[in-house]
C-alpha cells in the first residue's frame, strides 16, 4: 500500500478528500512509473496533470518528495524508498510555484 498526498487543486480534481491509497500487485519494486501510472489508472481525470502524455516526463511545477526528499529529478524507474512502499511514509505531489 503506497499513501498519495496530491496538492489542493488535484484533490478537488480527482474528488478526493485528504490521501490516495494505491495498492500494487506482484512482486514488483514500486517506481515512480508505477505509482503514477496506477494514480491515472485510478483518477484518470490526472492524466496529464503531472505528465505530458506524450513523453511521460513531469510537469515542470510539479514536484515528488518522498521520504523528505526531493525526487522530482530521479530516473521514473529508480525504485521507491521502503518507507514509501509500506506506507509507513507518504509520497508528496507538490505544486511547484512560480512567479516574479
Amino acid at each position: 500500500m503506497i499513501r498519495v498526498v496530491l496538492p489542493t487543486h488535484l484533490r478537488r480534481l480527482a474528488c478526493v478528500d485528504g490521501e490516495v491509497t494505491l495498492r500494487f500487485d506482484g512482486e514488483a519494486a514500486a517506481t515512480q512509473r508505477l505509482l503514477l501510472d496506477a494514480l491515472e489508472a485510478g483518477y484518470p481525470m490526472l492524466r496529464g496533470t503531472l505528465r505530458d502524455q506524450a513523453t511521460g516526463r513531469r510537469r515542470a511545477l510539479v514536484k515528488f518528495f518522498a521520504c523528505g526528499e526531493d525526487v522530482s529529478f530521479d530516473p521514473p524507474d529508480t525504485p521507491l524508498p521502503s518507507m514509501i512502499c509500506t506506507g509507513a511514509e507518504p509520497f508528496l505531489i507538490v505544486g511547484a510555484m512560480a512567479g516574479g
